[in-house]
């Protein structure tokens, strides 16, 4: 009942919005989960919704903001009677009637993160005119999270995702169809064997007419209070069978080259020659009381027309490098010999560091940094730095859960998260890659995650990990299904669970956080 006043007292704050208004702000606060798509006419890109975790309390929005490509700035757009706040959902942009934004489910997090609320709205942004509509269909999918979306013709298809509750949690291996002429959903239900029930995978249409499915994560209960989550690397096409309307079917497909490493919270686009882009994510090493994971920046390409799969290498800078002599600075030794003397390998780079917190606590940050090897340029001595002009090597650091949008031939990555021993932290830096040219990132908004707020639990971490069950509050107990159990529903039910397409650990497993 609480979640419920909640929300209504949200939207009638809401509804106290009358008229558009746009104000040209600093780019907008860090926020987790949120969707970053592609304006189909303008140079511009749409940020919405998304989250937050500071350690104690789950903030989630519906705050609108744009980002001129052209001018490097960004506005925030209050439009009335706009969606409820939320985060996981899907947002799929449409170029008919002067662009539509059309966002499907998601969820709410109440800010003590011990209730969830799924959304099966749907909704369309009007682009040209700058106004809200909620679309009531019926016959579409439950209320979920972790879902799929994409524009296929002259419709939406949705696939997956979960929902979470306090006691049971459900993943999904559904499809729906919205026709964008009717304004009707269908449940499509393809002949042959396809996906496993999941949440968090890559969808994306091929240049054939097809829509494939890679990855996802997904957990099953395997004795009492234990789960076991799945990290899937399957692959499958959903195809319209010939000649017969609304008629699909499933056909397992195995790509041959450069396979990313199994992953969750890894994320999708689709670049200008129509393959599909694959970035990063976190690979855990899941025990029955721990979960460990690496995270990562690596860029991969499918190649639907090929069936193929290959690994990003960058070009490295068009200029000629100016390398200089580098004196040891004060960094672990194995990461700093890592960094340089592993330039030439295609193996990924393991960078362990130590931090020290606050309170004296030694965080230990591991993460495994993509290793691709500049054309023509590979590294001749140990001194001998990659770096230009002085500066690093610029390029995204390891993370999962980043937002991605292509415009006019360049890739757009905003943000996501890692963490750093018990710290969730969430990024609000922008970034962009040509795809055509395939040399170097640029850092459009760069941002220090140590300056963060991060606020410590009022327990301390050991007893949290010895009795998960209550997590910061004793409210709930038993088979709370981690959507309700104390932080680990605030942090890694809220935090993680979407397109890393992970749920949170169970009461009896230690918060990954």
């Amino acid at each position: 009942e609480d979640l419920e006043a909640l929300l209504a007292h949200f939207q009638a704050l809401d509804a106290t919005k009358t008229q558009v208004v746009e104000t040209p702000c600093p780019p907008p606060s860090p926020r987790l989960h949120a969707s970053l798509s592609a304006h189909p006419d303008k140079d511009e890109l749409i940020l919405f919704g998304g989250e937050y975790f500071n350690g104690q309390k789950t903030s989630v929005y519906n705050e609108l903001y744009t980002y001129s490509i052209r001018k490097d700035a960004w506005t925030k757009v209050e439009i009335p009677n706009p969606p409820p706040r939320r985060c996981a959902h899907q947002a799929v942009v449409v170029p008919q009637g002067g662009g539509q934004l059309w966002i499907f489910g998601g969820e709410f997090a109440s800010p003590d993160g011990e209730q969830f609320y799924h959304y099966k709205d749907l909704w369309v942004l009007h682009l040209a005119t700058k106004t809200w509509e909620q679309v009531r269909a019926t016959g579409g999918p439950s209320g979920r999270s972790g879902h799929r979306m994409v524009a296929w013709k002259r419709q939406l298809i949705l696939f997956g995702g979960f929902h979470e509750s306090t006691r049971d949690y459900i993943y999904y291996n559904d499809v729906y169809a919205f026709d964008l002429d009717t304004f009707t959903w269908s449940r499509l239900c393809p002949s042959g064997t396809g996906p496993t029930p999941r949440s968090g995978c890559q969808m994306s249409v091929t240049p054939q007419g097809s829509i494939v499915i890679y990855g996802g994560y997904s957990k099953q209960r395997v004795k009492k209070d234990v789960d076991r989550g799945t990290q899937h690397s399957d692959m499958f096409l959903l195809q319209p069978v010939d000649g017969r309307e609304g008629k699909w079917g499933w056909t397992r497909i195995n790509p041959a080259g450069a396979k990313p490493t199994p992953r969750s919270g890894f994320s999708v686009a689709v670049t200008p020659n129509h393959q599909t882009l694959l970035f990063g994510g976190v690979c855990d090493q899941e025990e029955e009381e721990s979960l460990e994971g690496d995270f990562l920046n690596d860029l991969h390409f499918y190649d639907a027309t090929r069936n193929r799969w290959f690994a990003g290498q960058l070009k490295g800078p068009k200029s000629e490098k100016k390398k200089r002599r580098r004196g040891r600075k004060a960094e672990p030794e194995g990461a700093d010999k890592q960094e340089r003397g592993g330039a030439g390998a295609q193996e990924p780079l393991e960078v362990v560091r130590e931090v020290v917190a606050e309170d004296g606590t030694v965080v230990t940050i591991k993460q495994v940094l993509a290793a691709p090897v500049p054309a023509g340029q590979p590294q001749s001595e140990e001194e001998d730095s990659p770096d230009e002009a002085g500066g690093p090597v610029v390029e995204p650091s390891p993370r999962s859960n980043a937002m991605l949008a292509v415009k006019h031939g360049r890739l757009y990555l905003y943000g996501g998260m890692f963490e750093a021993g018990d710290r969730q932290v969430t990024l609000s830096d922008l970034y962009c890659l040509d795809l055509h040219k395939m040399q170097e990132w640029t850092a459009l908004v760069e941002v220090d995650p140590g300056a963060q707020e991060w606020l410590e639990e009022t327990e301390s971490e050991e007893d949290s990990d010895e009795d998960a069950e209550g997590g910061s509050d004793d409210e709930d107990s038993g088979d709370s299904g981690g959507e309700a159990g104390g932080e680990c529903g605030a942090h890694a039910g809220a935090g993680r669970q979407e397109t890393h397409g992970r749920a949170a650990p169970e009461p009896s497993t230690p918060c990954r956080t």
